[in-house]
């Protein structure tokens, strides 16, 4: 059987692309954006990549066409499918017929932190030898790949809330059917699609009547935006996590240190610890997330712990990518006011902790529709302070007033309208002994490499 995927570069497609190959399906697929590291994946799997929407990609006429939520009408592709009475589907109905049937679904959910609790809740099951199928909108360093099917009943995957399809507006997790669910917390987010919180509220409250009554949930003491959530109706078992004493939670988190490096885990009479590289609150909020999820899996407390101890990360979550001329370089994937300040918080937490002086620059591709749009305007501002420069790509497309959020930050804030001029500062700017945090959602024209080399350069 051949499936053709549209989209096929994009986390989520991208993952379901190596799932239907381990299914022994014939797998081709379309994309117009294509970077690592999921085109690399790809690349890996033998799984053949055509570059834009040409019809002419139909020509083999595949046996199912799955449509990823970026393509809509009027996209060339699309246009033919439809014309021609090609057989299609979204791609979280796809995963749900072909590969969630009869499996035990450890779901992720929430705005922010999604991929990286996910691989750390497949990690430990795998840890543990459960051997637990798994999709990840990214790449998990414990793992070779984003994806795989597994030989157990249980399958971990990140939920996410964006729509599924031009022609299925519901969230992606409502196809999942989860047992157990992480929701990590809820903001706005996603302002194309959605109105207002409301309506995402909404789709979690979907997502709650799909829940079993043999179910879980797993979220942050407190969260008033998932509070309103469960008041409208919740039909399994809650439990509740918080970082610091709180005894009105079930899981608890007490720092060993402080930048959070080392923390302990309590749940009733048992507690165990967790030693790793990895800095802030936000991380250990994951962590206990994880470790919530996989104990309703039957993984205990100590093992979890253990196995979040060697724990390695995600690609582009704060990867460092190396030095350049004494400048390191480090990779982050946020794109939401609350995300970017978590990162920037804790990466300055740990050099005000130790002996480094170097300073902690942070360079900005704002791509979400959302940030595009302009809502997150007034709350950007507040997430930079941490920085001590902030290098921001000016897009055509951006309604962002860039001029007033730089006022309003505290921070020296610079924006330019090309890839090349944000070089030209940087490389003029940075000291060795300085870290460089890039922050983008896409490829972001190449600059992490692109700068790496001016850096490299500049030393003749």
């Amino acid at each position: 059987m051949h499936i053709h995927i549209l989209g096929i570069c994009g986390t989520f497609m991208g993952s379901l692309a190596v799932l239907a190959k381990e299914l022994g399906y014939k797998v081709t697929g379309s994309d117009q954006n294509v970077y690592p590291p999921m085109s690399t994946q790809l690349e890996a799997q033998g799984i053949e990549l055509m570059k834009g929407y040409d019809p002419a990609h139909f020509a083999d006429r595949p046996d199912m066409i799955v449509i990823g939520n970026t393509c809509s009408r009027g996209n060339p592709a699309v246009e033919y499918i439809l014309e021609h009475n090609l057989p299609y589907r979204s791609g979280p109905q796809w995963l749900s017929d072909h590969v969630l049937q009869d499996r035990w679904v450890l779901a992720v959910a929430g705005t922010h932190g999604k991929t990286t609790t996910t691989s750390m809740l497949a990690w430990i099951l795998e840890f543990a030898k459960k051997n637990p199928g798994y999709l990840v909108g990214g790449v998990p360093k414990n793992f070779d790949c984003s994806a795989r099917l597994g030989s157990s009943p249980y399958f971990v995957i990140e939920a996410d809330e964006y729509d599924s399809a031009f022609f299925d507006k519901r969230s992606k997790f409502v196809h999942y059917h989860a047992r157990t669910a992480i929701l990590g917390n809820l903001e706005f987010d996603h302002a194309d699609i959605f109105s207002d919180l409301s309506a995402i509220q909404t789709q979690f409250h979907h997502l709650m009547k799909t829940i079993p009554g043999n179910g879980l949930t797993i979220s942050p003491h407190g969260n008033v935006n998932l509070e309103a959530v469960f008041e409208k109706g919740i039909w399994c078992e809650q439990e509740t996590f918080s970082v610091g004493e709180n005894p009105e939670a079930d899981w608890v988190v007490s720092k060993l240190d402080k930048q959070g490096a080392s923390y302990q885990v309590s749940y009733r009479n048992e507690s165990a610890e967790v030693h790793w590289p990895f800095l802030g609150e936000h991380n250990m909020q994951n962590g206990v997330a994880a470790i919530a999820a996989a104990a309703h899996a039957g993984i205990s407390l100590a093992t979890s712990c253990e196995a979040l101890s060697a724990f390695e990360g995600v690609k582009r979550r704060l990867e460092m990518l190396g030095q350049f001329d004494g400048v390191t370089l480090y990779d982050d994937f946020a794109h939401h006011p609350t995300a970017i300040k978590t990162t920037l918080d804790g990466f300055r937490s740990s050099l005000d902790e130790s002996d480094d002086k170097g300073r902690l620059h942070c360079i900005i591709e704002a791509r979400s529709n959302t940030m595009k749009m302009g809502y997150h305007q007034n709350s950007l501002a507040a997430s930079l302070e941490s920085a001590d420069r902030v290098v921001w790509y000016r897009s055509d497309a951006t309604r962002l007033d860039l001029d007033a959020i730089g006022a309003a930050s505290g921070t020296d804030f610079y924006h330019y309208p090309s890839v090349d001029e944000i070089i030209e500062d940087v490389v003029v700017q940075a000291r060795p002994g300085d870290h460089v945090v890039i922050m983008s959602n896409g490829g972001f024209e190449g600059l992490h490499q692109k700068l790496g080399q001016a850096l490299d350069d500049r030393k003749s």
